[in-house]
């Protein structure tokens, strides 16, 4: 079945059509850029000119970059405040005049990851972290998705929450190395480590395919491995829930 999927992130909004037996991508990948001010009804219409290119008709899968019950937004996450309790499921759905089912973004990150990627035939507690504008998280026990951990929300020191500190977009705006940013994201899979000691950790999104650049800063014991799937895997994740809506 060919399905579009939509990951949605703070700096970019992307769609791509799925082949959802397979897991592969049909077409390129479409970006236009997050409405700077992050507001609900202005990426709403970015979401329609995503669907319009593909010229799409069909169910649509979205990854959200918050933590989404039944298609309300529990957070905010990196976007703008009034996101807080809307059902973007409706908003979008409402938008395109078709059916949306919207999940958290690091959650269909990890389902793409554990059934069409690296992770298939990984058993225990698995933890997906994508890498990017902020941290997020997918966690998976014997390959059965746990939905909406936040693990980049972890407050640290004087940081409301770790990915202030060590997300990819912190890396961008300071300049830092990946000497320097290495170590950061180091502390904070350490925290990962500590309190739920996974037997693995798979990292996505964009800076995963530069792994080779800091691996070297990676301390902790779990074994961690960058995503075949790479910055696709949020898009495959996407368009599959729209079969098996993860969380709902």
């Amino acid at each position: 079945m060919e399905i579009l999927g939509i990951d949605i992130g703070g700096s970019g909004m992307k769609g791509a059509i799925i082949d959802s037996n397979t897991g592969e991508l049909l077409t390129e990948r479409h970006r236009i850029p997050t409405p700077k001010s992050r507001k609900p009804e202005a990426m709403a219409k970015t979401f329609k000119a995503i669907v319009e290119h593909f010229n799409y008709k069909g169910p649509v899968g979205c990854g959200f970059p918050t933590i989404v019950k039944k298609g309300i937004c529990h957070a905010h996450g990196n976007l703008h405040k009034s996101w807080l309790g809307i059902n973007a499921e409706t908003l979008f759905s409402e938008t395109i005049s078709m059916p949306v089912t919207v999940i958290n973004d690091a959650d269909a990150a990890g389902y793409a990851v554990m059934n069409y990627g690296i992770g298939k035939d990984m058993t225990g507690l698995v933890i997906m972290i994508t890498i990017g504008t902020g941290l997020g998280s997918g966690v998976f026990f014997n390959g059965e998705l746990i939905p909406n951990f936040e693990l980049g929300q972890i407050p640290y020191k004087k940081y409301e929450k770790i990915e202030l500190y060590a997300a990819a977009s912190i890396k961008e705006r300071k300049n830092l190395s990946f000497k320097k940013w290495g170590k950061r994201f180091n502390i904070f899979l350490e925290l990962v480590e500590t309190i739920f000691c996974p037997d693995h950790i798979i990292l996505g999104g964009g800076t995963s395919k530069d792994f080779d650049e800091f691996k070297k800063w990676i301390k902790i014991d779990t074994p961690v491995t960058p995503a075949e799937l790479g910055n696709h895997a949020g898009l495959i994740g996407a368009a599959v829930a729209t079969m098996h809506p993860l969380g709902h």
